[in-house]
């Protein structure tokens, strides 16, 4: 296995059956969680730019010769989507002084959000896909993932607001 493939599918992780991109974000977590613990959001704010400039490189480098643009192996993106969406539970939990763990409802909705705006790519993030370029794999993600970090941020609002949680 080369560098590039084992950027591009996180380690192996993409070649998990079923859904490898559902696998790739489950491994975004953890290591969320590691870059928070050790660095909080700003380490997970420069994880995420390396590792979207890294899975550009890979993807560039493992889609070169073949036909499909977005090989469903390649899960560096949703590493680099689920980052984004879990921002703002890294930064909320900074803020707050209290665990990132602490905030586990944010979690699921997080993955949950992630996943769905993922699969159904509505507005920018089907034109971001429809590029059929590397960075076109990246960029539906991390656009995904913003949508999913919108969400988390109107559902904790809904529940530390209205609901007095």
């Amino acid at each position: 296995m080369t560098i590039a493939q084992i950027v591009a599918t996180v380690g192996g992780v993409g070649y998990l059956r079923p859904a490898p991109g559902t696998w790739g974000s489950a491994a975004a977590l953890p290591l969320a969680a590691l870059l928070h613990l050790i660095g909080g959001p700003w380490l997970l704010v420069i994880g995420i730019v390396a590792a979207f400039f890294e899975g550009l490189w890979a993807t560039t480098a493992v889609t070169r010769w073949g036909d499909d643009h977005d090989p469903s192996y390649v899960v560096i993106d949703e590493v680099v989507g689920q980052w984004v969406a879990l921002l703002p539970l890294s930064f909320g939990a900074w803020h707050a002084g209290v665990s990132v763990f602490d905030l586990w409802p944010g979690w699921i909705a997080a993955f949950v959000l992630f996943r769905l705006f993922d699969i159904f790519k509505p507005g920018p993030i089907g034109w971001a896909d429809r590029r059929h370029t590397p960075l076109g794999v990246m960029l539906d993600d991390v656009i995904a993932g913003v949508f999913a970090a919108i969400g988390v941020i109107a559902l904790a609002a809904l529940a530390h607001g209205l609901m007095g949680a």
